[in-house]
């Protein structure tokens, strides 16, 4: 599928291209409401904001956002609004684990009479998790932006997602029965949480192995939340651990992106799309506050399945439009 789509990005990019042309005055307040409320909404559920802020376009003909030269800097100022949320939602999380950072760098190590909540070692595998993403999205920005304007690289793509989060889900749940039928032939009850071990149990390598995961979300289709999650499930993390330790490291990754391209925004734009951009920024933060609030009550006790199969459904269906759209212009 992701073989056929390279053949239809110059579908992809020439429709956006005529759309643009004859709708070239950017963004308007609909455009920003309509990926405001994407973006605070996907970018938490594991189904990829950045590959519906560019189907949902694609699909509705908005050309001129994504050839326009401020499609980047709108999706980074939502992204923005997305981290303060984050940090709105989490607050008392962040107090105790900079309590706890600045005790373990005070006595320059993380042991339990240091840090005896652990606050301390889960900045720390933040931090580290938090690396790998960033040292790839500042290597491979500039190649991956490329197709940032491709509805039909997206599409394949949230189909993979969908499969990744599927996997991911059979992986765990197989890994809890074998953890079950162990602890009985052994006939021991395991303290560790139902589902899991606990975040301050993970190595530094599991942190950076669930952060490289992280940097798949570059890639439009692939979830941020999806991938640290399904990261965080095969290396022993229950559902509820796996979305916390995930939204804890998407807070300073995403505003760090976004305070980095915040110059784009500001370069050569009018006061009317700044305010638009300011305004879809607070859209995007409330939706973010409330999608986090229910996901964290939702992974007490659900699955990812429902999400890998909304992946799965919703890009084949965009896939499939593409590719219809795209029959004419196509020479194999």
């Amino acid at each position: 599928m992701i073989y056929v789509a390279h053949h239809i990005v110059v579908f992809a990019q020439s429709s956006s291209a005529a759309s643009g042309s004859s709708a070239d005055q950017g963004m308007n307040l609909l455009n920003v409401i309509v990926l405001a409320i994407l973006q605070g909404v996907t970018e938490l559920f594991p189904i990829s904001s950045l590959g519906h802020t560019v189907i949902i376009p694609g699909l509705l003909g908005w050309g001129d956002l994504l050839s326009g030269s401020n499609f980047l800097p709108l999706v980074v100022m939502l992204h923005i609004g997305t981290s303060v949320a984050l940090l709105s939602f989490f607050w008392r999380d962040w107090l105790k684990l900079l309590g706890g950072g600045l005790r373990v760098l005070k006595a320059a190590r993380i042991t339990p009479d240091v840090d005896p909540g652990g606050h301390g070692r889960i900045l720390a595998l933040v931090i580290v998790g938090s690396i790998p993403a960033g040292l790839i999205g500042v290597a491979f920005q500039k190649q991956l932006e490329n197709n940032f304007k491709d509805p039909i690289i997206a599409a394949a793509f949230l189909v993979v997602n969908g499969a990744v989060l599927l996997t991911a889900e059979r992986y765990a749940r197989n890994q809890r029965k074998n953890a079950a039928r162990l602890a009985n032939v052994r006939g021991k009850i395991s303290g560790a949480p139902a589902g899991g071990k606990a975040i301050t149990e993970l190595s530094f390598m599991q942190a950076a192995v669930i952060g490289f995961a992280q940097s798949f979300a570059l890639i439009p289709g692939i979830s941020r939340s999806g991938a640290t999650m399904a990261a965080g499930m095969a290396n022993g993390l229950d559902h509820e651990e796996s979305a916390r330790f995930s939204f804890l490291m998407a807070a300073p990754i995403i505003l760090a992106a976004g305070i980095a391209e915040i110059p784009k925004l500001l370069h050569n734009q009018t006061m009317h799309a700044l305010e638009l951009a300011a305004i879809g920024g607070v859209i995007s933060g409330i939706a973010a506050y409330l999608s986090v609030k229910f996901l964290m009550k939702y992974f007490e006790t659900n699955r990812l399945d429902p999400f890998a199969y909304y992946c799965a459904i919703v890009g084949l269906l965009a896939f499939g439009y593409f590719f219809y759209q795209a029959l004419p212009l196509l020479q194999f």
